[in-house]
C-alpha cells in the first residue's frame, strides 16, 4: 500500500477560532466552513492548499433571521457538491434556551437541520436559496447533518434527540429524495452508552463519512466539550445495507482523543477531505488548554486542524494522536477579528 504524503499538511491550525470544520476539494481548491464564534453568520473560505486557508479571504454568504427558526446559535455548517450544485447544511435555533423534555437531560437546545442551495458553478458566486428544514420524521433538538453519495444514492447523517432515548442525541441515517427532501424513515446507527460518551453530557454528534478500502467509516463525536470530547467510530462493508444498523459495527473505545504532550484537547467533529495525490485527510477542531472561562459555548480557542490519516496492510486508518500546533494560537478567551485575521 502505497505511504501517505505526510509532508503535504505542515502547518496546524489551518483556520483560527473555526469549530466544527468541513473540507472539501474540489477542481484543486480546498473549500472551508465551520462554525462562526458569534454564531450568527455561514462563512467561505478557499485556498489551494490547506495551510493556506487561514490566510483566504472569508466571505459571508448567508446570516442569521431577524426572527424565526433561523434566528439563533448558527451551529456547524458543511459544505458539498451534488449533482453539479452546492448545498450548505446546518443548525439553527428560534431562541437561546433549553428544553427539559427528555429524562436525564436539562440544558437541550431548539436546532433544527436546515439547507441551503447555489446552482452557480462557482459557490462564491450566484445566489444561495434557502431549501428550508429537512424533515427527519419528528420535531426536537437536531444537529450536525452531514451527506454524502454511496453507490449512486445521497444519504444523510446527522444527530437528533429522541423522546425514548436517554441522553441529548443519537445518529440517524436515511436515503434522500433530493438534497433538501429524505426518501426513507430515520434509522439510529448509535446512541450514548460507553463510558467515553456519557461524560458531561450523553452525546453522540458531528458525524462524518469517509469511504475507502471496500468499508464506510463513520466518525462521529461524544461527551462534554471539553477535554473529555473525543471521536468514536462505526465501520459498515462498503456493499452493505447502510441502513440496516446490523450492517454496522461500533468501535467500544475512541479512536482519536486529547494528548497533552501535543497541547492538544477535546479533538472532534471532523471531517475529512484529501490531499492532491488523493491520501485521506482528517480535519477536525481541538483547543490547547484546559482550563475555559465562563460557557465553553462561549469559549473562541476551537481551532481547526488537519493532518494526513494512513491506513494500515488491511485497509484500516491508523487513527493516532492530534498533531502539535505549528501557527501561534490565541489563548484563554481572546477573540479574533470577524475575518479571523491573527495580528
Amino acid at each position: 500500500m502505497r505511504q501517505p504524503m505526510t509532508d503535504q499538511v505542515t502547518v496546524n491550525p489551518i483556520v483560527l477560532q473555526r469549530a466544527d470544520p468541513c473540507v472539501l476539494r474540489h477542481r484543486g481548491a480546498y473549500y472551508f466552513t465551520g462554525s462562526h464564534p458569534q454564531y450568527d453568520r455561514i462563512v467561505l473560505r478557499r485556498a489551494e492548499r490547506l495551510e493556506d486557508l487561514q490566510a483566504a479571504d472569508e466571505v459571508t454568504i448567508w446570516e442569521r433571521h431577524a426572527e424565526g427558526p433561523q434566528s439563533h446559535l448558527i451551529w456547524a455548517p458543511e459544505i458539498h457538491r451534488v449533482d453539479g450544485r452546492w448545498y450548505v447544511y446546518f443548525a439553527a435555533a428560534p431562541d437561546e434556551s433549553v428544553t427539559t423534555d427528555v429524562p436525564g437531560t436539562d440544558d437541550t437546545f431548539n436546532h433544527r437541520v436546515f439547507v441551503l442551495e447555489n446552482s452557480a458553478d462557482d459557490p462564491f458566486d450566484g445566489e444561495w436559496t434557502d431549501r428550508g428544514q429537512v424533515d427527519t420524521g419528528w420535531e426536537s433538538f437536531a444537529l450536525d447533518a452531514t451527506s454524502f453519495v454511496h453507490e449512486g444514492a445521497q444519504y444523510l447523517v446527522w444527530a437528533q434527540q429522541h423522546p425514548e432515548v436517554k441522553g441529548h442525541s443519537n445518529l440517524y441515517i436515511a436515503r434522500m429524495a433530493n438534497p433538501w427532501t429524505l426518501a426513507t424513515p430515520a434509522v439510529e446507527l448509535t446512541h450514548p452508552e460507553l463510558d467515553w460518551e456519557t461524560r458531561g453530557f450523553w452525546v453522540n454528534e458531528g458525524p462524518s463519512v469517509l469511504v475507502r478500502h471496500g468499508r464506510v467509516f463513520l466518525t462521529y463525536s461524544g461527551a462534554a466539550t471539553g477535554i473529555d470530547y473525543a471521536m468514536g467510530l462505526l465501520t459498515a462493508d462498503a456493499g452493505a445495507d447502510l441502513l440496516d444498523p446490523a450492517s454496522w459495527t461500533k468501535s467500544p473505545e475512541p479512536v482519536f482523543v486529547s494528548d497533552p504532550a501535543a497541547g492538544q484537547y477535546g479533538p472532534g467533529h471532523n471531517s475529512f477531505t484529501e490531499t492532491p495525490d488523493g491520501d485521506a485527510v482528517l480535519v477536525y477542531h481541538a483547543r490547547t488548554y484546559t482550563e475555559i472561562v465562563g460557557d465553553p459555548l462561549r469559549d473562541p480557542n476551537r481551532h481547526a486542524r488537519a493532518q494526513v490519516l494512513p491506513f494500515d496492510a488491511d485497509g484500516h486508518p491508523v487513527w493516532g494522536t492530534p498533531v502539535a500546533d505549528t501557527r501561534p494560537t490565541p489563548t484563554s478567551t481572546e477573540v479574533l477579528p470577524a475575518d479571523g485575521a491573527f495580528r
